[in-house]
């Protein structure tokens, strides 16, 4: 492990000369390139600089106790030789961490797209509520959340939504939300207060970059449409909503949104490569024959991932058997807990594979 700290401390070094380099300075893109590397390296040469202080701390200590007589400073000594070694323990768990593989797509942003499952109309009012606990979730993080498409019931749910989330680090904290949400609550329509199971799938992609994803025009057909829908005077006056329809995999992509064709047309596009994008992820995942299974799950749309449980104020991720009692604020946004467990509970199934291998 030491010898892959050096090399992240050597090139820590070189990418922090390269940004005096005047040539790079005056160069936007090699500025932003140099930056961007220097940001991934720099946790890991940071840590390990803290890693070497302690150790060498530890080693004067030790010096100093094979020389020193006197008793009281004898422990003062042994004192700090148990604190820097407790603090290696803990900094060389963190370096193992930072040393594992990281997901490319972490950084990116993210089209989330929600479809209500079994359960009907109650199905589509709570994939409502998760679009909006991912919109609150989105602003808490200072992210931006933008509409892409939208297919609303008259009772003000969701048939399906898609929408895309912009941040940095987006798709490493939304990642493992792909799967099945399941609610279990009393519908306002019910009037003996029976309890309804409804389903609703959440699917998370990482945005498709134009460089990734070459897709030949005469691969797509495209149509134009009237919208239709909840929307004002506009709807269903000018053709400006969008189908596109990829020949090749028979993916289709519709989008209705914007009054504008061009609009509706580009975001549509989007979408289609993100789609593309996680197909070719699948599939490469699929070929290797040791895939790794860990504890929170494939991320296949079919998994049942999570139980939210109105009459008990209960929500339950299923992967890492956390429950909390606290559905309120969970639905308002406030599911950096569940989040983290599930990001911990990755880490620990990969560092266990790494020990094995």
């Amino acid at each position: 492990m030491i010898d892959r700290l050096k090399i992240f401390e050597n090139k820590y070094e070189e990418l922090s000369l390269r940004l005096c380099d005047p040539q790079v300075a005056a160069s936007a893109e090699k500025y932003t390139q140099t930056m961007k590397e220097l940001k991934s390296v720099e946790p890991i040469a940071l840590k390990y600089k803290e890693y070497k202080k302690y150790s060498d701390e530890l080693k004067g200590a030790k010096e100093m106790l094979d020389e020193e007589k006197d008793n009281e400073l004898r422990e003062m000594i042994e004192t700090e030789i148990s604190e820097c070694e407790n603090k290696l323990e803990e900094i060389n768990e963190e370096l193992k961490i930072l040393l594992l593989p990281k997901d490319p797509n972490d950084e990116r942003n993210v089209i989330v797209e929600i479809r209500g499952g079994a359960g009907g109309e109650e199905a589509a009012l709570f994939a409502a509520v998760l679009y909006r606990m991912y919109s609150m979730y989105s602003a808490k993080k200072g992210w931006t959340t933008e509409l892409l498409g939208a297919n609303e019931t008259e009772l003000g749910g969701f048939k399906e939504v898609s929408f895309m989330i912009n941040g940095a680090g987006a798709y490493s904290r939304l990642k493992f939300e792909s799967g099945v949400h399941r609610v279990q609550r009393v519908p306002d329509t019910e009037t003996q207060g029976r309890i309804h199971t409804s389903t609703v799938t959440v699917a998370v992609l990482p945005e498709a970059e134009d460089v990734e994803v070459n897709i030949d025009p005469t691969d797509l057909k495209i149509d134009t449409y009237r919208s239709s829908g909840a929307g004002g005077q506009h709807i269903n006056k000018t053709e400006s909503a969008i189908r596109i329809t990829h020949l090749p995999t028979g993916l289709v992509v519709e989008c209705q949104d914007e009054r504008s064709q061009y609009k509706n047309k580009d975001k549509a596009m989007k979408v289609l490569k993100s789609r593309l994008l996680e197909a070719e992820r699948q599939k490469q995942q699929n070929q290797v024959a040791s895939e790794r299974r860990s504890q929170v799950g494939t991320g296949d749309r079919s998994e049942r991932i999570r139980t939210y449980n109105y009459p008990q104020g209960r929500v339950t991720d299923h992967r890492v058997g956390l429950t909390l009692y606290k559905i309120d604020d969970i639905l308002n946004g406030d599911i950096d807990e569940i989040i983290d467990a599930l990001i911990s509970a990755d880490r620990a199934a990969q560092l266990k594979n790494n020990e094995s291998v």
